[in-house]
């Protein structure tokens, strides 16, 4: 079940996580209920991303995204690989070097590339920079008393 006001090119705030506070674009629904949102990457460096809908709050700010196709996406491309567990109680297995960082697939950057490019050629110029800011409450700014 979606969020009231959650549609394709929604405006949404993280509260939770790495990018709490930052402004991402809502892309669709993903089959496990988790959202799939992006920053866009070369706007405000948020990568595509699932999110729980129980951490963003929808924004009525929207953003034109019927340029994008993200139809191939899932939760299968957004799985992190599973590694191994070395076992071994030896003295060598216990200091043994850092595996190599596994950072974002080929395929992963290429499906991020093509997003972005999709989504920002539309963007004006105040909503990249609406996208780039982050959201704090200040003193006297009560979020039950707040319009998104």
């Amino acid at each position: 079940k979606l969020k009231k006001g959650l549609t394709p090119g929604t405006v949404l705030i993280l509260l939770a996580g790495r990018f709490r506070g930052s402004r991402v674009v809502f892309l669709k629904q993903l089959d496990s209920g988790l959202l799939l949102a992006t920053g866009p990457y070369s706007v405000n460096g948020v990568p595509l991303r699932r999110v729980n809908q129980r951490y963003c709050i929808a924004t009525s700010t929207k953003v034109d995204v019927s340029g994008a196709d993200f139809a191939a996406i899932g939760d299968a491309t957004l799985a992190r690989e599973k590694t191994k567990k070395r076992g071994g109680k030896d003295a060598e297995g216990m200091f043994a070097a850092e595996a190599a960082k596994a950072g974002p697939s080929e395929e992963r950057k290429a499906c991020q590339k093509k997003v972005d490019e999709a989504i920002s050629k539309g963007l004006a110029a105040d909503v990249k920079q609406y996208l780039k800011t982050r959201f704090a409450l200040s003193s006297k700014m009560y979020p039950h008393e707040l319009k998104f």
